[in-house]
């Protein structure tokens, strides 16, 4: 493990023993844990897409389809058992004149299947979609303009209300997870503190597949796919492979994120969203994982504080750090170690040469 990704691990590390104690004893307020839960989420949704974009070299714009459909699953199970604690049902139902859950909610009574089906559903859809692209050898801008479509699509679907998700109203009236009340100070603190602990797992679980011949062929594929497949390696099942557990990852941060915020609607699909975690792995540094978490986390940082001093200026701020990052340092702001000392290196170098006897 690289000095900086023990520096990440170690930092995630202290936050998962802090956020308990600090926030258990009120140190920190309530909106402060929920804060930092929320960034973790972001943090490893920014993960999954520098799986796939950092180690194979293929760009996802679509990364919110998987993380919405691991919203709404978790959606789902927050209901159904907000309805085993109240016997109400939630308000979308009682607007489509429904009595009672759809029948295929069922599994949802159960967490364990609703584990299981945050893992596996986004896995199936990113396997079926994946399957078609990677064997039609779809690459590039092209596959990367084919996720977002995909994700638009899905949102217009949800935006329905005979689908069964809440249509435009969304989802909402969660009752609480593990006996905690939602809005609860302990609540908050389980899902932060769940959060983070899934950004270091990924963390750690990631970087040691990267360094297996898993994790090299990843890299083949990115520098050079064409002469893989000369080798004779099926570059479709490696790329579909990674695309399938990228697409869980995000699903599980999904799930995690919902919670917390209280309510899951089709904006979550909006294709802005999956856009702007492109622009956290970029800014951050694309491979290695360690970039994706430093972006996700300066830039929801600073959206969080801009958003209550001024919101308006949010989307120029953005706009003027991307260009910075793109002109001053395209690798991410995790080459910038190697930007100043290239800089400096040619200051020494041209300096004596500007000197006269």
């Amino acid at each position: 493990m690289t000095r900086g990704a023990g520096l990440c691990a170690g930092l995630l590390g202290l936050l998962l023993v802090a956020l308990p104690v600090l926030g258990s004893s009120a140190v920190l307020p309530v909106y402060a844990v929920n804060a930092a839960g929320q960034v973790m989420c972001f943090a490893l949704l920014a993960m999954s897409v520098d799986l796939m974009w950092g180690s194979a070299g293929v760009l996802s714009l679509g990364h919110g389809l998987f993380f919405a459909l691991g919203g709404y699953i978790a959606a789902m199970h927050l209901l159904r058992t907000a309805f085993a604690a109240t016997g109400v049902l939630p308000d979308f139902l009682l607007f489509m004149g429904q009595a009672g859950f759809p029948a295929w909610w069922a599994f949802a009574d159960s967490p364990w299947l609703s584990v299981l089906a945050v893992l596996a559903v986004p896995a199936a859809v990113a396997f079926g979609f994946g399957y078609v692209s990677f064997r039609s050898r779809v690459n590039g801008v092209y596959f990367s303009i084919i996720t977002q479509a995909l994700t638009y699509t899905a949102m217009l679907l949800m935006f329905r209300n005979d689908t069964g998700f809440g249509g435009n109203n969304g989802m909402t009236g969660f009752h609480g997870i593990a006996g905690l009340a939602a809005g609860s100070t302990g609540y908050a603190v389980l899902l932060a503190t769940l959060a983070t602990a899934a950004v270091l797992l990924a963390l750690l679980g990631g970087r040691a597949l990267l360094a297996t011949r898993f994790g090299r062929l990843l890299t083949a594929i990115r520098d050079d796919e064409p002469r893989l497949r000369f080798l004779g390696y099926d570059t479709l099942w490696l790329k579909l492979a990674a695309w399938c557990l990228s697409a869980s990852v995000a699903a599980v941060a999904g799930a995690l994120y919902v919670p917390q915020v209280g309510i899951i609607n089709p904006g979550l699909l909006d294709p802005a969203l999956s856009l702007e975690v492109a622009v956290w792995v970029a800014v951050g540094g694309r491979g290695g994982l360690v970039g994706a978490i430093l972006g996700a986390v300066l830039i929801n940082l600073l959206k969080f504080w801009l958003a209550g001093a001024a919101p308006e200026l949010w989307p120029f701020v953005l706009s003027l750090l991307v260009l910075g990052v793109v002109l001053a340092l395209p690798n991410g702001l995790l080459d910038a170690r190697n930007r100043s000392r290239s800089w400096m290196t040619g200051l020494a170098v041209r300096l004596p040469g500007q000197v006269r006897p």
